[in-house]
């Protein structure tokens, strides 16, 4: 099960190697519930990532206010960590919420500004963007 996000913050807080770092984020993405194959489609792909991923960012109806949903999926391991900080960042706000959030200043906080290839900061840039686009799509419903 994917830890809550302040608890995530906490246990990078005490990993000064930057590899730990990475393997976490590997131990993140192995948290998350598998997407079902028939969501690996095409327009739950986000473009700009090098790995593949998907994204299903809905709403949680049940939850007064109606709060994101969010699940993805990544052939990249690592990647699929990323994805799994996005999921923890994302879930549960309302779409107003998700809009003000940025992912990718979530990685510099945990410190991956400096750790990060430029092609992998495009792919976390490109989550957040799809993820954005969709929280406003899902505000304005």
């Amino acid at each position: 099960m994917l830890p809550n996000l302040d608890t995530i913050i906490e246990n990078f807080e005490i990993l000064d190697d930057p590899m730990d770092r990475y393997e976490y984020v590997i131990e993140l993405g192995k948290t998350l519930p598998a997407l079902p194959p028939e969501q690996h489609v095409e327009a739950k792909r986000v473009h700009g990532c090098e790995s593949q991923v998907w994204l299903d960012v809905g709403l949680d109806d049940a939850a007064q206010p109606p709060r994101i949903a969010l699940a993805g999926d990544s052939d990249s391991h690592i990647v699929k960590g990323f994805v799994a900080l996005m999921v923890a960042l994302y879930s549960g706000r309302t779409p107003d919420e998700a809009l003000k959030a940025d992912g990718f200043d979530l990685l510099k906080r945990l410190d991956f500004g400096a750790h990060i290839t430029s092609k992998r900061s495009n792919g976390v840039r490109a989550m957040v963007e799809r993820i954005h686009r969709d929280a406003g799509r899902l505000a304005a419903a």
